[in-house]
């Protein structure tokens, strides 16, 4: 069985870490806005700020990271930014516990936290590619989705309940714990990581080194369609969220676990696609699933404007969500594969950097477009919107996909 095989001690600890972490950022999804409201009596433009301003300043200071990254080993890169996640979250309880909470200090612990996670995403891409085989590495981003899915799944849940029995500021110690037995498992790999070649004097890191990612995206035939595609496609599914929630909790007047349901149930589908990307690329091929799955998961944005009251409506947006969802379960480890192998070990961690801040930025500027197209035609034309324009989305995926260029070690573009 394809998706059954073992990957290793070292990737089994990889795993293992990006679990637990994944588990304790979902458990504290909500905790920062509700600090700040429950906490701190902070006002609608207060959260707002805090909910955008932090994840965006996070990014551009992430962007600076990107060649301090790459020309380290990685496994310490992810170990410092675990510690620092770990000592910027345990700062909120301590102020909390001293009486000392203010919302600056919230704001500038989302920054450090969203800059941290970004670059240990980025250095955890190039770890894994460097510590699995090429021709495991899709079973491997597999197991990731499938992970994700379900810390998504349960995570929320268990955080409402952990934050009506102790607050939530308990929510966010907890998820800085799990950022601290990440740096554990991830120190317990163990195996020397080979050292990145030391730049020379005349290869001294130049400001124009931090867009290197996005020069070998956009230069790559392959990876150039499927960034656009996926930036796009991430930022409409997003922009559409909060327009959702005004709908079915205001004019179609579902209570709020309905709407927590809707969304939590469906997640189950990323679990399904996950596990089923493997087997169907064996069978199909890696370019025919990830355009047909690239192509299906555009087709169910345009429901959710049919959204109705009562059960019905629950049902129509659960089944759409699920579907969605299962698509992108297939869709995403493909890509994240895709994204490897075509990517030299020498610029890995500064292309998903790259890849990761466009993504937020995307999603942050249409979330932000489409809730003022709202003000005008009302959350469900502005739904309606979104979802049309998400057909023509498949158009950016790429037709067809030459030679993988999986560069070899030592080569002129350096690699694995």
């Amino acid at each position: 069985m394809v998706g059954g095989r073992s990957l290793g001690r070292r990737f089994g600890w990889l795993w293992t870490s990006y679990a637990v972490s994944t588990l304790g950022t979902w458990l504290a999804f909500d905790a920062f806005p509700l600090i700040a409201i429950l906490v701190l009596h902070a006002g609608t433009t207060q959260v707002s700020l805090l909910a955008a301003a932090g994840p965006a300043i996070g990014a551009v200071l992430a962007l600076s990271l990107g060649p301090w990254v790459e020309s380290r080993p990685k496994r310490p890169v992810m170990v410092a930014m675990d510690l620092v996640r770990f000592a910027a979250l345990t700062s909120v309880p301590v102020a909390f516990a001293l009486g000392g909470l203010t919302f600056a200090q919230l704001l500038v612990v989302s920054v450090v936290v969203g800059a941290a996670g970004i670059a240990f995403t980025a250095a955890g891409g190039a770890c894994l590619k460097e510590i699995v085989p090429p021709q495991d590495l899709l079973v491997a981003n597999g197991r990731f989705e499938s992970t994700t899915w379900t810390a998504t799944l349960l995570g929320p849940p268990l955080g409402g309940a952990a934050i009506a029995a102790f607050g939530p500021v308990a929510t966010v110690m907890a998820n800085a714990v799990s950022h601290l037995l990440s740096a554990a498992g991830i120190r317990a790999i163990g195996a020397p990581e080979p050292r990145p070649a030391p730049a020379g004097p005349r290869e001294r890191l130049r400001p124009g080194d931090l867009f290197e990612g996005w020069r070998h995206i956009l230069a790559d035939p392959v990876l150039r369609p499927l960034f656009l595609n996926t930036a796009l496609v991430s930022g409409l599914i997003m922009a559409t969220s909060p327009l959702l929630a005004v709908l079915m909790l205001g004019p179609l007047g579902f209570a709020p676990w309905q709407y927590g349901l809707a969304f939590a149930v469906p997640c189950v589908g990323g679990l399904i696609g996950s596990r089923l990307a493997p087997r169907l690329v064996e069978r199909f091929g890696r370019h025919r699933v990830m355009l047909t799955a690239g192509a299906l998961r555009a087709c169910w944005l345009p429901w959710l404007a049919f959204t109705g009251p009562g059960t019905s409506g629950l049902v129509l947006v659960m089944a759409v969500e699920c579907g969605l969802i299962t698509c992108m379960g297939v869709f995403n480890p493909v890509l994240a594969t895709c994204r490897l192998e075509r990517t030299p070990a020498d610029r890995a961690a500064r292309t998903l950097l790259a890849w990761s801040v466009s993504g937020k930025a995307a999603i942050a500027a249409l979330t932000a477009l489409w809730g003022l197209l709202a003000v005008v035609t009302g959350p469900r034309a502005a739904i309606a919107i979104a979802g049309v324009l998400a057909l023509a989305t498949p158009l950016l995926l790429p037709r067809s996909v030459p030679a993988e260029r999986t560069a070899v070690s030592g080569g002129p573009r350096g690699g694995r």
